[in-house]
Protein backbone atom coordinates (compact mmCIF):
# COMPACT_ATOMS: atom_id res chain seq x y z
CA UNK A 1 0.00 0.00 0.00
CA UNK A 2 1.68 3.45 -1.07
CA UNK A 3 1.82 5.48 1.84
CA UNK A 4 0.14 9.30 1.82
CA UNK A 5 3.54 10.62 2.73
CA UNK A 6 4.91 8.84 -1.08
CA UNK A 7 2.06 10.69 -2.97
CA UNK A 8 3.67 13.86 -3.36
CA UNK A 9 6.80 15.69 -3.63
CA UNK A 10 8.04 18.99 -2.65
CA UNK A 11 10.17 21.69 -2.97
CA UNK A 12 13.06 22.07 -1.49
CA UNK A 13 12.80 26.00 -1.47
CA UNK A 14 9.22 26.81 0.34
CA UNK A 15 9.02 29.80 2.23
CA UNK A 16 7.48 30.30 5.53
CA UNK A 17 3.78 29.80 4.75
CA UNK A 18 2.46 29.60 8.86
CA UNK A 19 -1.06 31.32 8.52
CA UNK A 20 -1.60 30.91 4.76
CA UNK A 21 -5.16 29.67 2.85
CA UNK A 22 -5.06 26.92 0.71
CA UNK A 23 -7.26 27.11 -2.38
CA UNK A 24 -8.25 23.95 -4.47
CA UNK A 25 -10.37 22.98 -6.94
CA UNK A 26 -10.67 19.58 -9.04
CA UNK A 27 -11.42 19.05 -12.39
CA UNK A 28 -13.67 15.84 -13.12
CA UNK A 29 -16.73 16.75 -10.29
CA UNK A 30 -19.40 18.99 -11.01
CA UNK A 31 -18.57 22.76 -12.25
CA UNK A 32 -21.60 24.17 -13.50
CA UNK A 33 -20.67 27.17 -15.90
CA UNK A 34 -17.23 26.39 -15.22
CA UNK A 35 -17.33 28.41 -12.70
CA UNK A 36 -14.26 27.01 -10.29
CA UNK A 37 -12.35 26.67 -13.24
CA UNK A 38 -12.55 30.18 -14.37
CA UNK A 39 -11.89 31.36 -11.09
CA UNK A 40 -8.35 28.95 -11.27
CA UNK A 41 -7.73 30.58 -14.67
CA UNK A 42 -8.28 34.24 -13.36
CA UNK A 43 -6.05 33.54 -10.53
CA UNK A 44 -3.06 31.36 -12.04
CA UNK A 45 -3.23 34.81 -15.36
CA UNK A 46 -3.39 37.60 -12.91
CA UNK A 47 -0.54 36.60 -10.48
CA UNK A 48 2.74 35.12 -10.73
CA UNK A 49 3.18 31.67 -9.57
CA UNK A 50 5.20 28.53 -8.81
CA UNK A 51 4.75 24.85 -8.19
CA UNK A 52 5.67 23.98 -4.51
CA UNK A 53 4.26 20.61 -4.38
CA UNK A 54 3.63 17.81 -7.26
CA UNK A 55 1.40 15.13 -6.49
CA UNK A 56 2.13 11.70 -8.23
CA UNK A 57 -0.55 11.43 -11.02
CA UNK A 58 0.66 7.97 -12.09
CA UNK A 59 -1.04 6.35 -8.46
CA UNK A 60 -4.03 8.46 -8.56
CA UNK A 61 -5.83 8.84 -12.13
CA UNK A 62 -7.19 6.24 -14.70
CA UNK A 63 -5.52 7.58 -18.33
CA UNK A 64 -7.88 5.54 -19.77
CA UNK A 65 -11.43 7.48 -18.34
CA UNK A 66 -9.60 10.47 -18.95
CA UNK A 67 -7.41 10.33 -21.82
CA UNK A 68 -4.27 13.16 -22.21
CA UNK A 69 -3.99 15.05 -25.33
CA UNK A 70 -1.29 13.86 -27.76
CA UNK A 71 -0.02 15.83 -30.93
CA UNK A 72 1.04 13.83 -33.96
CA UNK A 73 2.69 15.72 -36.39
CA UNK A 74 3.27 14.79 -40.32
CA UNK A 75 4.91 11.44 -38.82
CA UNK A 76 5.79 11.49 -35.68
CA UNK A 77 4.45 12.05 -31.92
CA UNK A 78 5.86 15.95 -31.06
CA UNK A 79 3.79 16.85 -27.72
CA UNK A 80 2.21 14.90 -24.59
CA UNK A 81 0.37 17.12 -22.35
CA UNK A 82 0.88 15.00 -19.01
CA UNK A 83 -1.68 16.02 -16.38
CA UNK A 84 -0.43 17.60 -13.55
CA UNK A 85 -1.88 17.68 -9.75
CA UNK A 86 0.38 20.24 -8.28
CA UNK A 87 0.17 22.74 -5.47
CA UNK A 88 1.40 26.41 -6.44
CA UNK A 89 2.33 29.34 -4.13
CA UNK A 90 0.85 33.14 -5.44
CA UNK A 91 1.03 35.92 -3.84
CA UNK A 92 -2.59 38.55 -3.84
CA UNK A 93 -2.70 42.11 -5.29
CA UNK A 94 -0.72 43.37 -2.18
CA UNK A 95 1.83 40.60 -1.73
CA UNK A 96 0.01 38.02 0.82
CA UNK A 97 0.95 34.77 0.07
CA UNK A 98 -1.44 31.90 -0.48
CA UNK A 99 -1.66 28.00 -2.37
CA UNK A 100 -3.88 26.79 -4.87
CA UNK A 101 -4.40 22.60 -5.61
CA UNK A 102 -5.90 21.77 -9.07
CA UNK A 103 -5.55 19.22 -11.25
CA UNK A 104 -7.95 16.35 -11.95
CA UNK A 105 -9.63 14.48 -9.36
CA UNK A 106 -7.77 11.81 -8.40
CA UNK A 107 -9.71 8.42 -9.54
CA UNK A 108 -8.03 5.95 -6.75
CA UNK A 109 -6.79 6.39 -3.45
CA UNK A 110 -9.26 9.05 -1.95
CA UNK A 111 -8.24 8.44 1.16
CA UNK A 112 -4.42 8.66 0.60
CA UNK A 113 -5.02 11.72 -1.22
CA UNK A 114 -6.82 13.38 1.10
CA UNK A 115 -4.24 12.52 4.38
CA UNK A 116 -1.74 13.85 2.26
CA UNK A 117 -2.58 17.19 1.88
CA UNK A 118 -3.81 17.24 5.62
CA UNK A 119 0.05 16.44 6.06
CA UNK A 120 0.83 19.55 3.78
CA UNK A 121 -1.58 21.53 5.69
CA UNK A 122 -0.01 21.04 9.01
CA UNK A 123 3.59 20.87 6.97
CA UNK A 124 2.67 24.25 6.17
CA UNK A 125 0.81 25.28 8.65
CA UNK A 126 -2.56 26.48 6.66
CA UNK A 127 -5.12 28.21 8.36
CA UNK A 128 -8.05 27.62 6.38
CA UNK A 129 -8.55 25.15 3.23
CA UNK A 130 -11.01 26.74 0.69
CA UNK A 131 -13.09 24.63 -2.22
CA UNK A 132 -15.04 26.10 -4.70
CA UNK A 133 -17.20 25.30 -7.79
CA UNK A 134 -20.62 25.64 -9.87
CA UNK A 135 -23.99 24.06 -9.06
CA UNK A 136 -26.83 24.16 -11.37
CA UNK A 137 -29.91 25.76 -9.79
CA UNK A 138 -33.19 26.57 -11.04
CA UNK A 139 -32.59 30.44 -11.21
CA UNK A 140 -33.06 33.45 -13.72
CA UNK A 141 -29.62 35.04 -15.24
CA UNK A 142 -31.57 38.42 -14.18
CA UNK A 143 -31.22 37.90 -10.68
CA UNK A 144 -28.49 38.11 -8.25
CA UNK A 145 -26.80 34.92 -8.13
CA UNK A 146 -26.59 32.94 -5.06
CA UNK A 147 -23.70 31.01 -3.32
CA UNK A 148 -24.06 27.95 -0.95
CA UNK A 149 -21.55 27.74 1.72
CA UNK A 150 -20.54 24.69 4.20
CA UNK A 151 -17.92 24.56 6.28
CA UNK A 152 -16.09 22.45 9.46
CA UNK A 153 -17.77 25.09 11.83
CA UNK A 154 -20.37 27.35 11.59
CA UNK A 155 -19.12 30.30 12.40
CA UNK A 156 -16.89 29.82 9.22
CA UNK A 157 -19.82 30.55 7.10
CA UNK A 158 -21.46 32.65 9.37
CA UNK A 159 -24.16 35.09 7.35
CA UNK A 160 -24.48 32.82 4.82
CA UNK A 161 -27.97 31.18 3.91
CA UNK A 162 -28.55 27.88 4.23
CA UNK A 163 -30.89 25.99 1.45
CA UNK A 164 -30.85 22.74 2.23
CA UNK A 165 -31.73 20.51 5.43
CA UNK A 166 -30.62 17.74 4.36
CA UNK A 167 -29.52 16.23 0.82
CA UNK A 168 -27.13 13.73 -0.36
CA UNK A 169 -24.84 14.18 -3.24
CA UNK A 170 -22.54 11.98 -4.87
CA UNK A 171 -19.12 11.82 -3.58
CA UNK A 172 -16.28 13.83 -4.36
CA UNK A 173 -12.41 14.36 -3.30
CA UNK A 174 -12.97 18.15 -2.44
CA UNK A 175 -16.23 17.38 -0.18
CA UNK A 176 -14.23 14.72 1.52
CA UNK A 177 -10.94 16.66 1.99
CA UNK A 178 -13.35 19.67 3.94
CA UNK A 179 -14.90 16.32 5.79
CA UNK A 180 -11.93 15.18 6.85
CA UNK A 181 -9.99 18.23 7.66
CA UNK A 182 -12.69 18.91 10.00
CA UNK A 183 -12.56 15.40 11.60
CA UNK A 184 -9.04 16.38 12.61
CA UNK A 185 -9.73 20.22 13.88
CA UNK A 186 -8.69 21.88 10.86
CA UNK A 187 -10.90 24.78 9.71
CA UNK A 188 -12.25 23.82 5.88
CA UNK A 189 -14.54 25.48 3.84
CA UNK A 190 -16.58 25.34 0.41
CA UNK A 191 -18.25 27.62 -1.75
CA UNK A 192 -20.96 26.14 -4.60
CA UNK A 193 -22.21 29.20 -7.07
CA UNK A 194 -25.86 28.55 -7.86
CA UNK A 195 -25.26 28.49 -11.62
CA UNK A 196 -28.71 28.91 -13.58
CA UNK A 197 -29.43 25.51 -15.03
CA UNK A 198 -29.74 26.80 -19.04
CA UNK A 199 -26.45 27.80 -18.63
CA UNK A 200 -24.40 25.03 -16.76
CA UNK A 201 -22.46 23.65 -20.10
CA UNK A 202 -21.26 27.50 -21.32
CA UNK A 203 -18.47 29.34 -19.55
CA UNK A 204 -20.79 31.75 -17.61
CA UNK A 205 -18.21 34.56 -15.82
CA UNK A 206 -20.58 35.80 -13.50
CA UNK A 207 -20.51 32.44 -11.30
CA UNK A 208 -16.78 32.98 -11.06
CA UNK A 209 -17.08 36.13 -9.92
CA UNK A 210 -19.39 35.51 -7.24
CA UNK A 211 -17.05 32.51 -6.25
CA UNK A 212 -13.60 35.33 -6.43
CA UNK A 213 -15.58 37.64 -3.97
CA UNK A 214 -16.46 35.15 -1.38
CA UNK A 215 -13.25 33.72 -1.71
CA UNK A 216 -11.58 37.14 -1.03
CA UNK A 217 -13.92 37.46 1.69
CA UNK A 218 -13.41 34.42 3.52
CA UNK A 219 -9.46 34.52 3.03
CA UNK A 220 -8.73 38.28 3.57
CA UNK A 221 -6.97 37.97 0.55
CA UNK A 222 -6.75 40.90 -1.89
CA UNK A 223 -7.85 39.82 -5.26
CA UNK A 224 -9.30 42.01 -7.19
CA UNK A 225 -11.57 40.35 -10.45
CA UNK A 226 -9.49 42.29 -13.13
CA UNK A 227 -10.38 41.70 -16.58
CA UNK A 228 -13.01 39.13 -15.21
CA UNK A 229 -15.86 41.79 -14.97
CA UNK A 230 -15.60 42.69 -18.30
CA UNK A 231 -15.43 39.25 -19.35
CA UNK A 232 -18.67 38.55 -18.05
CA UNK A 233 -20.30 42.09 -19.00
CA UNK A 234 -19.86 41.07 -22.33
CA UNK A 235 -21.28 37.42 -21.51
CA UNK A 236 -24.49 39.22 -20.00
CA UNK A 237 -25.02 41.02 -23.10
CA UNK A 238 -24.61 38.01 -25.31
CA UNK A 239 -27.23 36.27 -23.15
CA UNK A 240 -29.90 39.20 -23.22
CA UNK A 241 -29.43 39.13 -26.97
CA UNK A 242 -30.00 35.57 -27.10
CA UNK A 243 -33.23 35.53 -24.99
CA UNK A 244 -34.55 38.70 -26.84
CA UNK A 245 -34.52 37.27 -30.43
CA UNK A 246 -36.63 34.18 -28.65
CA UNK A 247 -40.55 34.86 -26.78
CA UNK A 248 -40.18 31.45 -26.12
CA UNK A 249 -36.74 31.96 -24.36
CA UNK A 250 -38.16 35.32 -22.94
CA UNK A 251 -41.09 33.30 -21.55
CA UNK A 252 -39.01 31.04 -19.81
CA UNK A 253 -36.75 33.13 -18.19
CA UNK A 254 -39.84 35.14 -17.34
CA UNK A 255 -41.30 32.31 -15.85
CA UNK A 256 -38.25 31.60 -13.37
CA UNK A 257 -38.31 34.92 -12.56
CA UNK A 258 -41.28 34.69 -10.79
CA UNK A 259 -40.31 31.39 -9.48
CA UNK A 260 -37.24 33.13 -7.77
CA UNK A 261 -39.02 36.67 -6.53
CA UNK A 262 -41.55 34.62 -4.69
CA UNK A 263 -39.35 32.16 -2.93
CA UNK A 264 -36.81 35.45 -1.94
CA UNK A 265 -40.49 36.80 -0.78
CA UNK A 266 -41.34 34.12 1.19
CA UNK A 267 -37.88 33.62 2.22
CA UNK A 268 -38.62 30.15 2.92
CA UNK A 269 -35.52 28.38 4.07
CA UNK A 270 -36.53 25.38 3.26
CA UNK A 271 -36.74 25.74 -0.38
CA UNK A 272 -35.19 23.15 -2.55
CA UNK A 273 -33.51 25.10 -5.81
CA UNK A 274 -31.98 22.17 -7.12
CA UNK A 275 -32.58 21.38 -10.72
CA UNK A 276 -36.17 19.15 -10.61
CA UNK A 277 -36.48 17.95 -14.43
CA UNK A 278 -39.82 17.37 -13.90
CA UNK A 279 -41.10 20.74 -12.36
CA UNK A 280 -38.31 22.64 -14.21
CA UNK A 281 -37.77 23.71 -18.25
CA UNK A 282 -34.60 21.85 -19.43
CA UNK A 283 -31.99 23.32 -21.39
CA UNK A 284 -33.57 21.73 -24.70
CA UNK A 285 -36.43 24.49 -24.14
CA UNK A 286 -34.91 27.48 -24.31
CA UNK A 287 -35.25 26.73 -28.15
CA UNK A 288 -32.71 26.76 -30.68
CA UNK A 289 -31.06 30.94 -29.79
CA UNK A 290 -29.75 30.07 -26.47
CA UNK A 291 -28.87 26.57 -27.92
CA UNK A 292 -26.61 28.28 -30.46
CA UNK A 293 -25.02 30.50 -27.87
CA UNK A 294 -24.30 27.90 -25.44
CA UNK A 295 -22.40 25.98 -28.06
CA UNK A 296 -20.71 29.27 -29.05
CA UNK A 297 -19.29 29.60 -25.33
CA UNK A 298 -18.37 26.43 -25.26
CA UNK A 299 -16.19 26.57 -28.26
CA UNK A 300 -14.70 29.51 -26.67
CA UNK A 301 -13.48 28.14 -23.22
CA UNK A 302 -12.37 24.68 -24.95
Amino acid sequence: MLEPENLYEVDSDVPDLTGTVLLHHFDGFMDAGSAGATVVEQLLSAYENRVIARFDVDSLLDYRSRRPTMTFVTDHWEDYQAPELVVRLLHDKVGTPFLLLTGPEPDFRWESFVEAVRQLVDRWGVRLTVGFHGIPMGVPHTRPLGLTAHGSRPDLIAGYPSLFSQVQVPGNVSGLLEFRLGESRHDAIGFAAHVPHYLVQSTYPASALVLLDAIAKACGLALPPGALTETSRRADEEIERQVGESDQVAEIVAALERQYDTYTSASQQNNNLLINPDELPSAEELGAELERFLAEQQGKSD
